[in-house]
């Protein structure tokens, strides 16, 4: 009998050290990190609803610390989660890193055995980066922002050593690249002129130009969905166009984002709980734009919406078919990017978005 519990206590011992070990991987920078996987403190500083989808739920036993600002933003979002998972309200908030809210002492208190970082956060805490290495915490760099195929990849997989959801995060990773590979083969196939297109997040309304985005986030989706970006030549990574240089490009295909709120009161929302009635309400404010009523886009009724929380994370497959359609509607008539927003949450995460999350022209 005392023999029949040694082995099992070996065994159990040999489970154990196989399941939880050190591994060296390249994150995003192709920096070497080295570190305990599946890890069991760790400090999520961007991307949460990646986390949890790539990781599952249960990774969420593990996060000791969260940059809760970026989620909290999308409240309608923040509070759908919370209410689901109330345990997610007693997760310390980091603070928003670049700002005084931001302590590494905090950091550093929480004993985390990874703080996972977006590209633009390493970048912004700089020599910082070494102070909390050298107290012993692995800093790891992901990137779902540059919006590559590339990036995006790479930082599921990180996020799938991290909490020991290998497969996951490869099926994740396959079923985005096909998607992608569809999109582009249709393209290909089809090989028609490119549209001209303009993404704005609109929320400060009509009256003020909003950001638009170069090489990353809408950029990068307009170019990956087939579209000439008339941002891309005046705007790097985002930043805002004058109107004359809108009017002057003349785009075929214009898409407003927004949130869940707007900072101006007819500024574009989009989102959880956002009905259809009072997204498209906004949107059709934008064609009243001064000098707007003369762009083909809005003659020619191609005017769309797309939820702004849709980019800049491995849930933006749907986004990709958005603008797909927007620029191309015959070619990808058939696809329906809203049920394939809501089908990623049914597959990969716990709750049930209800709102307005892509718009089409009636």
């Amino acid at each position: 009998m005392y023999r029949h519990l040694l082995l099992s206590l070996i065994v159990l011992l040999q489970i154990n050290i196989s399941w939880a070990k050190d591994i060296t991987i390249l994150d995003v920078l192709d920096r070497s990190v080295t570190f305990n996987a599946p890890a069991k403190r760790v400090i999520v500083g961007f991307y949460p609803e990646d986390y949890m989808a790539i990781g599952t739920e249960a990774a969420y036993d593990n996060v000791v610390g969260l940059s809760k600002y970026i989620w909290q933003a999308r409240p309608a979002n923040w509070e759908m989660y919370v209410e689901h998972r109330p345990s997610l309200n007693d997760i310390p908030a980091i603070g928003k890193i670049g700002s005084q809210a931001f302590s590494i002492e905090q950091v550093l208190s929480l004993k985390p055995d990874i703080l996972l970082l977006a590209d633009w956060q390493y970048k912004a805490l700089g020599s910082e980066v070494r102070r909390i290495e050298s107290a012993g915490v692995p800093v790891v760099v992901v990137d779902f922002n540059a919006q590559t195929l590339a990036r995006h990849s790479k930082s599921t997989e990180i996020i799938g050593t991290i909490t020991g959801q290998e497969e996951r995060a490869a099926k994740i990773v396959k079923e985005y690249k096909a998607n992608l590979e569809m999109i582009q083969n249709r393209l290909e196939e089809n090989n028609l002129p490119k549209p001209k297109v303009y993404a704005e997040y609109g929320a400060a309304g009509v009256d003020e130009m909003g950001y638009t985005f170069g090489k990353n986030m809408w950029g990068a989706i307009s170019t990956m969905a087939g579209g000439d970006n008339i941002s891309a030549p005046y705007i790097e990574w985002w930043g805002k166009l004058n109107p004359e240089q809108v009017i002057a490009a003349n785009p075929d295909v214009i898409i407003m984002t927004g949130y869940e709120s707007a900072s101006g009161s007819d500024g574009m929302i989009m989102g959880q709980g956002v009905s259809e009635k009072s997204a498209r309400l906004r949107l059709e404010g934008f064609k009243d734009r001064l000098g707007w009523s003369n762009l083909s886009a809005i003659k020619n009724n191609r005017l769309f919406g797309a939820y702004h929380g849709a980019c800049r994370t491995i849930l933006d497959g749907a986004m990709i078919q958005l603008f797909a359609k927007a620029m191309y509607p015959t070619v990808f008539a058939d696809l329906n990017p809203e049920d394939a927003y809501l089908d990623f949450y049914k597959k990969y995460l716990p709750v049930t978005p209800k709102g307005t999350f892509t718009l089409m022209p009636q």
